[in-house]
């Protein structure tokens, strides 16, 4: 009997699958608590912590940052990838380069991934890959400064310090792991590099990408209480706007866009600001959206749009199912979701090996907007937590979270997915036990 049982579960497998699907979702959906006052707010946190990503990141962050990586994917030759970043380049150089570079970016875990996934599509090792992957949200220069200033010199200089040397070794560690196979990804990337090489001077593809990257640093200039800081985000939609106009001018002057589409696409953006003068968000779609609606009908750069679409459809639903499933697990800062924050504070009470894990492991499935990690830990601090799983809060926090996961998983797979997420964890809870304990 046990052979035909195990004959006809071979034959149904895929069958067998489904049917486990649709009984462990009936099961899940049949004991819901519903009705009880903390699961119906935990539901209510994770609602309200996706709707406020929708309102605060989606269009400043990751609108632009999907376009930047469209524009990665078609604009920077696989052969520059390849020299700097890829699996053959000097691994010192590689890795200095995707940590630096991530130095530049005030950029959260989520906004990172289409950058990642496009240095990683055009041929970029994977260590070099990932680290650029931890070092955009973990060693921005903002956050350094904002976590010295509220925190204190000491926790501000270690978290550089710790960050600078995780993008390196984290980089280090997933090259060696997987050095065969990115060897065999490396041939056939350099096999077919030279044909799909775009004719463009470099000093034109610096500016490119620059203007592009310093609208998304500057449209997402946070509020901190730094007078330098606060001068330009005073400035900031200024700024944004000027450096719009320049990439307009060489959009028309290098890319040879016409001139009269732009200035259409000017007249909208500035319609827009003029309809809702206290939203800058709806004049700053106009003009992404348009970019892209030009590119679109332009032969040369109709790859532009359609790769910006494919990061976009392949990221979104990720991200705005993890930010749910987060909210409703841990809530928003200062809220709670099914799990209670006072189990959090006594969990990491203390400088112990326990309590920095613990808080590593819940930095890796938090979210965390650039910089709010800030006054998260400042009040855990004040709660009673430990210096050292402050610590390693702040170096795995920034770096990874629910949502981040699954699209790292859609980008690399299951497997490097769980290697890159334990080094993070693992590093984070060793620096800050011996931080905690030592320092």
């Amino acid at each position: 009997m046990f052979d035909n049982l195990k004959l006809l579960y071979r034959e149904n497998r895929g069958q067998s699958y489904l049917l486990l699907l649709f009984v462990s979702l009936f099961l899940l959906i049949y004991f819901i608590p519903a009705g009880t006052a903390r699961f119906d707010n935990a539901v209510l946190e994770g609602i309200r912590l996706t709707n406020w990503y929708a309102r605060e990141h989606v269009i400043l962050c990751l609108l632009p940052a999907f376009i930047i990586a469209g524009a990665m994917a078609l604009y920077i030759t696989q052969g520059s990838v390849l020299r700097f970043l890829g699996p053959q380049a000097s691994k010192p150089i590689a890795l200095s380069v995707a940590s630096v570079s991530g130095t530049l970016l005030a950029v959260c875990s989520c906004t990172v991934l289409p950058l990642f996934g496009g240095i990683y599509k055009r041929g970029a090792g994977l260590g070099a890959a990932t680290a650029f992957l931890y070092s955009g949200p973990a060693i921005n220069i903002m956050a350094i400064v904002v976590t010295a200033k509220v925190l204190g010199a000491e926790l501000g200089l270690a978290r550089v310090v710790g960050a600078i040397v995780f993008a390196l070794v984290i980089g280090m560690i997933m090259h060696l792991l997987y050095r065969k196979e990115e060897r065999e990804r490396a041939q056939v990337a350099a096999r077919g590099f030279e044909a799909d090489e775009v004719e463009k001077p470099l000093g034109t593809v610096v500016a490119f990408f620059s203007l592009m990257i310093g609208i998304l640093v500057f449209a997402n200039w946070a509020a901190v209480d730094s007078s330098a800081w606060m001068r330009v985000y005073e400035w900031k939609w200024q700024i944004t706007s000027s450096l719009a106009i320049l990439f307009a001018g060489l959009l028309i002057f290098r890319w040879q866009w016409p001139a009269r589409h732009l200035l259409i696409l000017a007249g909208l953006i500035l319609l827009g600001a003029l309809v809702l003068p206290g939203t800058p968000e709806f004049p700053f779609v106009i003009g992404a959206l348009g970019v892209m609606l030009i590119a679109a009908t332009r032969e040369r750069d109709q790859e532009w749009a359609a790769e910006t679409w494919s990061f976009t459809k392949q990221i979104m639903p990720l991200l705005l199912g993890g930010v749910f499933v987060a909210g409703l697990l841990l809530g928003r800062p200062g809220f709670e979701g099914l799990i209670p924050s006072q189990w959090v504070s006594m969990a990491v009470g203390d400088n112990s090996l326990i309590s920095t894990v613990v808080a590593s492991v819940l930095g890796a499935f938090m979210y965390f907007s650039t910089l709010t990690e800030v006054p998260i830990v400042e009040g855990l601090l004040g709660a009673g937590m430990g210096k050292g799983p402050a610590l390693a809060l702040l170096l795995a926090g920034p770096a990874l979270s629910l949502p981040n996961m699954l699209v790292i998983r859609s980008i690399l797979g299951t497997e490097k997915t769980v290697v890159y997420c334990a080094l993070v964890v693992v590093m984070a809870t060793i620096t800050g036990y011996a931080y905690g304990n030592f320092f």
